[in-house]
């Protein structure tokens, strides 16, 4: 079972997964995309590290996360992907093929189902204003259609805002 929950920049969107995955029993895996590049990220990553409970391990993996959970999805009951925008981000950064990797992404996510239960979180990005530069406009598009491509075959869909979960899926 798949479970998408998307929201805005502080929505209270990984609170909310995170609660939903723990309440679960068996192994579990956290899936870390960010990367602490400045000081802001490295507090924001300890505070995160600090709202798992004891039974998580987690994994720092920026890049390769659809090669991670398929190592994973047959050693761990429960996997968190934390999150989408910031994988995004850091493909783009590093030149990837966003395509390939968000068709790896889905066709990992059908296989895992079957072997792990699955909590994918992700950024709402196409809320606000048009961005006023191709790069971020490029980011916002390419964010909306991996968030499509995910809610496309999540069995249930979560959208936070002002720390409300409402279930559209």
């Amino acid at each position: 079972m798949i479970t998408f929950i998307i929201g805005g920049t502080r929505s209270g969107k990984s609170s909310f997964a995170l609660q939903k995955a723990s309440d679960l029993h068996g192994s579990k895996a956290y899936i870390a995309t960010a990367q602490a590049l400045d000081d802001e990220m490295k507090e924001r990553i300890e505070k995160h590290k600090k709202e798992r409970l004891s039974g998580w391990i987690t994994f720092e993996e920026p890049l390769k996360v659809s090669t991670l959970i398929k190592n994973l999805q047959d050693k761990y009951d429960v996997i968190l992907l934390d999150c989408l925008t910031l994988w995004l981000s850091n493909m783009i950064i590093n030149n990837f093929d966003i395509n390939k990797e968000i068709e790896n992404l889905i066709n990992v996510l059908h296989i895992t189902p079957n072997a792990s239960r699955m909590f994918v979180v992700s950024n709402e990005v196409g809320l606000g204003i048009v961005p006023d530069n191709e790069p971020s406009r490029r980011f916002r598009d390419l964010a909306g259609y991996l968030n499509q491509k995910v809610a496309g075959i999540a069995d249930e869909v979560y959208f936070v805002t002002v720390g409300i979960p409402v279930k559209i899926k």
